[in-house]
């Protein structure tokens, strides 16, 4: 069927239409419509004066709804509400919906089936039959039939005030056993003043059933909207009503979407790796003859170096497969094709409408903790391996050169320097050629601005030290030390081998003594592209002066030009300028090329040592923080780009992304126990790499609005497209490609039984450290927000929000070192979204215990925020948990709506962080 697209009323209410299309022989089915992107339909539900089959049993009901088609006559189970307990009069906090695209008519007839519970505890075996079978039947294990009753939507959606009261009858459609009444909720659409028509009980508190909340206002924009729909996938919806502590009612919608990003983000960054490597490959190939120790470990290097690449591309290939996926199950977690996707990577969100407030949204990002599954935790994480690595690596100075990790990253950094500015500079030297033939005075001074711009930065590149050191250590691995290039003159260089080179590398690889090389003649090398450059500065000035006078390029900074070859053409004609320009720019040219090819060479030799100590060790490891970090980026770029689209119009956040970035906090749930301690390992390192990571916004030029990922492993920059009409409302300097930055945080506090041992007979020490060092983090990042942005801003904000205080209290509690301290997760949780940052809960499949803590902070959420009445709090957590999206989250992973929790693990768990009775039993998590 198709569900036909129409536009709203001015008063936003449903009206129909109808939908010519429908893939059973032409029939027409009237469509319901609702503003783009809302549910189409919404509506909750109560009871009244149901009888009890046994006589003064206390009834415990709840109510399943089943759809039957227009063009079938068999039921499809679609929800249920939670039980309530203890009434005859119940009056259900879960309510019912429609999502946009589910295929839902006028003639639509929805049958509602209502239970008496028996056993909670085995009644929740209907959630398992209910995924299978499609049938509905009168009685199931754990309960019995009470009655039921069925309405089309086109009867509700025309009533009067669209209300239904149904007779509730028993099975033979005889006996009348109470009633049911259906509204119809269009959230955010009844205006104050509106009356009320019913009011019931509810554990002795009157409460009106339709709500009193003032007129809504837009939480973002339709453009945003439709946007993200090209990003989040397969919406799972639940509408809860909720109780406020002034006995009015607040409405909340809870949604949970899969990102395509989960699998797009892991193509992007592998890709990236494969060029990135054959870019390493082929400079390692092209270094020249070396000594027989240098050239096997060089051959040995590309062998294994040659390998990682193609498996690389074998990864990809598979995921590529994967087309139009955007969801990776905690069962498939430890899948070798599927390691760089993130697992069960979701965005949870809860959208509020409560009295008297603005509507407003809280987003969480759930996934599971970054980690090498396949590489498995034998060896522990990512965290042991690297110091353990590199601790070996400092004391095995026999086949290689020790280079700190500080200089291996330089020397990739410059690599890339030089990869980017060299064809850059030939670009704007040839803009300069264009500019003298066209004889364009205004023209010619801009080219040479931004070729001197750039020819300073690549000079620049060069100051370090540890070009020099690279150079002498490969002039030694060449045989007999001699470099390819002609013989260097006999001197003395300024300096000695770096510091952080041991002595012999082999014995007729030694490094030599100073009389064997001319430290000198790179200083030559370098400063003739300066030199040159110079010359080009000094040509242009001569040629616009002699022109007609003007002030000259000011090209030159330091003041030294080298004007031989200037003057030396005085004499030409200035229509010739192209000519004049001509040789010095190809001098300039040939400068640079011997400087990069003697650059790239000695820097490639630095990297080459990296490889050479440990393999496969060290490209394992490689390996393993690619795919930790690749999981890691997925989820990130999927928050940044969610908070981007749901905070464009607020101008606050506009100012704080560009000027100080944005706050990423991650809370983690894994116990510092067995092979969880390894995830942690993983989790902690992939979560700090993300300080690599820039954003940039563009405007996107087609319908593809997918990000890009650029870069490097040592620095990312993820492209992300807005339309234009969006693109243009962003502040100049964002629109300008200002690199956003990001701050990631992590705290981990871990909940469960294996903890508890942990706590007991094992080492927290690992937790304790993350919290610190990360905590330190979080406080940079305040200190730097203060600082950054206005002091009206800041005074402000610091009217609404006590940050010091709640930094102050998150520190007490670090330090407190107190057993299973989930303050520290409620306390960081604030301090982030009092920042604007970005939220995520992780666990190992971000499927049980990241259910427990959403839940748990979106009640809490409700309760501190919108005046949720403290008697519901519980009832909330418990409908949140046995209905609502986070337990449709365990049935998608694992088929089966349990939580993988048992009695005794649970006597474990903090108080709150417990499921409700019925909904966790023997399952594979």
């Amino acid at each position: 069927m198709e569900i036909k697209e129409e536009g709203t009323s001015e008063e936003g209410q449903h009206f129909l239409s109808v939908s010519q299309a429908n893939d059973t022989g032409g029939a027409q089915f009237t469509s319901i419509q609702k503003s783009a992107n809302e549910p189409q339909l919404e509506f909750i539900l109560a009871c009244k004066d149901l009888v009890a089959p046994v006589r003064d049993r206390k009834l415990n009901t709840l109510v399943q709804i089943s759809v039957i088609h227009p063009t079938e006559q068999s039921l499809t189970r679609y929800s249920s509400t939670e039980v309530v307990e203890g009434t005859r009069d119940p009056l259900f906090l879960t309510g019912v919906i429609f999502p946009s695209e589910y295929p839902i008519y006028e003639e639509t007839k929805i049958k509602l089936t209502v239970y008496d519970v028996k056993d909670k505890s085995r009644d929740t075996v209907r959630t398992s039959v209910l995924s299978e079978h499609n049938k509905d039947s009168p009685s199931e294990v754990g309960r019995s039939f009470l009655g039921c009753a069925s309405f089309k939507v086109g009867e509700l959606l025309k009533s009067k005030e669209q209300l239904l009261s149904l007779n509730l009858r028993t099975s033979d459609g005889g006996k009348v056993v109470g009633t049911i009444e259906v509204i119809a909720v269009k959230m955010g659409e009844i205006e104050d003043g509106e009356a009320d028509h019913i009011t019931t009980d509810v554990q002795g508190q009157k409460c009106a059933l339709v709500y009193e909340c003032t007129a809504p206002e837009s939480v973002s924009g339709k453009d945003n909207l439709s946007f993200l729909n090209a990003v989040l996938k397969n919406p799972v919806c639940k509408l809860y009503r909720f109780p406020t502590s002034d006995n009015k009612w607040m409405q909340i919608r809870e949604q949970m979407s899969e990102s395509i990003l989960s699998f797009h983000i892991p193509k992007e960054l592998i890709s990236l790796h494969i060029k990135e490597d054959l870019c390493r490959n082929q400079e390692i190939k092209e270094l020249g003859e070396l000594s027989p120790h240098w050239d096997n470990l060089r051959k040995n290097v590309l062998t294994h170096c040659d390998q990682m690449v193609n498996m690389y591309q074998d990864i990809l290939t598979e995921l590529n497969k994967e087309t139009g996926s955007s969801f990776k199950s905690s069962s498939s977690k430890g899948d070798k094709t599927l390691e760089f996707v993130p697992v069960n990577l979701h965005l949870q969100r809860m959208h509020v409408h409560s009295p008297h407030l603005k509507d407003a949204l809280y987003d969480v990002i759930t996934v599971g903790a970054p980690a090498a599954h396949f590489q498995g935790f034998k060896n522990g994480g990512l965290r042991k391996l690297l110091h353990r690595f590199e601790t070996e690596r400092r004391n095995t100075g026999y086949q290689f050169i020790y280079y700190s990790p500080e200089n291996t990253a330089k020397a990739k950094e410059v690599l890339s320097n030089i990869n980017q500015l060299q064809p850059l500079i030939a670009t704007h030297a040839d803009l300069l050629l264009n500019s003298a033939s066209q004889h364009s005075p205004d023209s010619l001074k801009n080219s040479l601005k931004m070729l001197s711009e750039k020819t300073e930065l690549f000079v620049h590149a060069f100051k370090d030290q540890l070009v020099r050191s690279a150079l002498l250590a490969l002039y030694t691995a060449r045989p007999g030390g001699i470099l390819k290039k002609p013989p260097s003159p006999k001197g003395s260089p300024e300096q000695g081998p770096p510091q952080d080179q041991p002595s012999p590398v082999q014995g007729q690889d030694s490094i030599p003594h100073h009389s064997d090389y001319d430290e000198e003649e790179w200083d030559r090398v370098w400063a003739n592209v300066g030199k040159s450059l110079n010359c080009v500065i000094a040509m242009v000035d001569k040629l616009i002066e002699r022109d007609g006078g003007s002030e000259g390029s000011s090209g030159d900074k330091d003041g030294e030009k080298d004007l031989s070859l200037a003057d030396s053409t005085a004499s030409h004609p200035r229509e010739d300028w192209y000519e004049q320009l001509h040789p010095l720019i190809l001098t300039l040219k040939d400068c640079m090329g011997e400087v990069v090819s003697r650059a790239k060479q000695s820097l490639t030799f630095v990297l080459l040592q990296e490889l050479a100590y440990s393999l496969p060790q060290c490209l394992m490891l490689t390996l393993r923080r690619d795919i930790v970090f690749s999981q890691a980026l997925a989820g990130l770029v999927c928050g940044f780009t969610i908070k981007l689209h749901t905070s464009l119009h607020d101008p606050d956040f506009l100012q704080q992304l560009h000027t100080v970035g944005l706050m990423v906090q991650f809370e983690g749930l894994l116990s510092t126990y067995s092979d969880e301690i390894g995830m942690l390992e993983d989790m902690a390192v992939g979560i700090s790499d993300l300080k690599k990571v820039a954003f940039k916004i563009i405007e996107a030029k087609s319908n593809d609005v997918l990000p890009v990922v650029t870069g490097r492993r040592e620095h990312y920059v993820v492209e992300v497209k807005l339309p234009a009409r969006m693109f243009e409302s962003l502040p100049f300097q964002v629109k300008e490609g200002q690199l956003l930055r990001v701050y990631p945080v992590l705290f981990n506090v871990g909940i469960n039984e294996q903890q508890t041992l942990a706590e007991r007979f094992g080492d927290v020490s690992l937790q304790e450290s993350i919290n610190q060092e990360n905590f330190e983090l979080l406080k940079e990042y305040y200190t730097v927000f203060m600082e950054k942005l206005p002091p009206d801003y800041i005074s402000h904000f610091q009217e609404q929000n006590d940050l010091k205080g709640l930094l102050e209290n998150l520190h007490q509690n670090i330090q407190a070192k107190k057993r299973k301290n989930v303050e520290i997760m409620w306390l960081a949780a604030t301090i982030c979204r009092k920042l604007n940052g970005i939220r995520f809960t992780c666990c190992k499949s971000a499927k049980d215990r990241t259910s427990m803590s959403v839940t748990l902070e979106q009640c809490s959420i409700l309760r501190d925020e919108h005046q949720l009445h403290k008697d519901f709090f519980i009832r909330a957590l418990d409908c949140m948990r046995r209905e609502g999206c986070r337990i449709e989250n365990v049935l998608k992973n694992i088929k089966c709506r349990k939580y993988a929790f048992n009695m005794l693990q649970l006597m474990a768990f903090p108080k709150y962080y417990r499921p409700p009775e019925g909904t966790y039993g023997k399952a594979d998590t």
